[in-house]
């Protein structure tokens, strides 16, 4: 799922992709009475609504569900953090590159996957907030610097941590 969200004028900025076993819609819990992003599955998925009362009661009443809750609420607050110094401090490079790395879930407790779900460059702009045109510029670089392949999907080497890394 990817969630996104749009100004006034109607520009697209894609804030998350998430992966099985996240959690959205989290916001509902705390009383906003509009949702601040737009969840949208970017690859077949499936998704289990639960209503607001009754999550608010397996928190309080099912502790393993609570703290996997927690857990990621407090891994999504650190990730929204690092995603703010990488807009703030580093190159339309490096953070094109920790995305790409993010996405192949790089850093995560399961394996890294090889090979991402179908992701446009102009989805990668919206992520990194650059223009596709740029996204497209770094991709050619990063293929023919052999960091990642076209072969039936795009395939993510760990060697593209030497992007992120370098200063």
């Amino acid at each position: 799922m990817k969630l996104s969200v749009v100004n006034e004028v109607g520009k697209e900025a894609v804030v998350a992709v998430l992966g099985p076993g996240d959690f959205f819609g989290e916001g509902c819990l705390t009383g906003l009475p509009l949702r601040a992003a737009t969840a949208t599955a970017i690859t077949p998925t499936i998704a289990l609504a639960i209503e607001k009362n009754e999550m608010i009661r397996v928190l309080r009443t099912e502790h393993a569900l609570s703290d996997r809750f927690i857990s990621y609420m407090l891994g999504r607050n650190i990730q929204v953090e690092e995603d703010l110094v990488d807009q703030l401090f580093n190159s339309s490079e490096k953070r094109l590159a920790r995305t790409l790395l993010m996405l192949a879930r790089y850093g995560k407790r399961a394996e890294p996957e090889k090979m991402l779900p179908k992701v446009s460059q102009e989805m990668l702009a919206k992520m990194i907030g650059t223009t596709r045109s740029r996204v497209n510029f770094f991709m050619n670089k990063f293929r023919k610097l052999g960091f990642i392949k076209y072969n039936g999907g795009l395939h993510v080497d760990s060697s593209l941590l030497t992007v992120v890394l370098h200063e």
